[in-house]
């Protein structure tokens, strides 16, 4: 079984769907194999097989396992199996832990959480500042460099 830090968050177990154990997935990566039938997700550090896979309202997964689990588990991947991405891209939960700051290089908290919110994602600071990512606030994302740099302003507007 991967370790913890191995393992990426794609999806919680969200609201039953029927009667079959099948449940929406609520948070879901937008992977279009993230789940398919025969995939393996890890719940709690239990590796479990995607037994049924369908697209519910809204266009969002609904899944069944091969057992049922706890409403509100994390649903996650081996890190290894995530598809490459270009230079210019980056995964959600690369983020977490990242300095952000301002263009003039002052800084406003480290990124706690990136949430998925139906228009943008957010970034929660550890500072308590909320934060848009979108293209007017976050300038520049350095994984690499562990940094995010914002535009001036969206820090003081809170």
């Amino acid at each position: 079984m991967p370790s913890e830090p191995e393992l990426v968050p794609v999806g919680r177990v969200g609201r039953p769907h029927g009667l079959d154990g099948s449940f929406f997935v609520e948070g879901p990566s937008e992977r279009a194999d993230a789940f398919a039938t025969g995939t393996v997700v890890y719940v709690r550090g239990e590796a479990l097989k995607v037994v049924a896979s369908k697209r519910g309202s809204q266009n969002r997964p609904v899944i069944r396992l091969e057992r049922r689990v706890e409403r509100g588990s994390e649903l996650a991947v081996p890190r290894a199996s995530l598809p490459p991405l270009a230079d210019d891209e980056y995964y959600a939960f690369q983020l977490v832990g990242l300095t952000v700051e301002e263009e003039d290089g002052r800084v406003v908290g480290r990124v706690r959480e990136v949430l998925d919110y139906p228009a943008n994602d957010v970034l929660e600071l550890d500072s308590g500042l909320s934060l848009p990512l979108v293209e007017a606030c976050v300038r520049k994302v350095d994984v690499d460099g562990g940094r995010i740099v914002i535009a001036p302003g969206f820090a003081d507007s809170q």
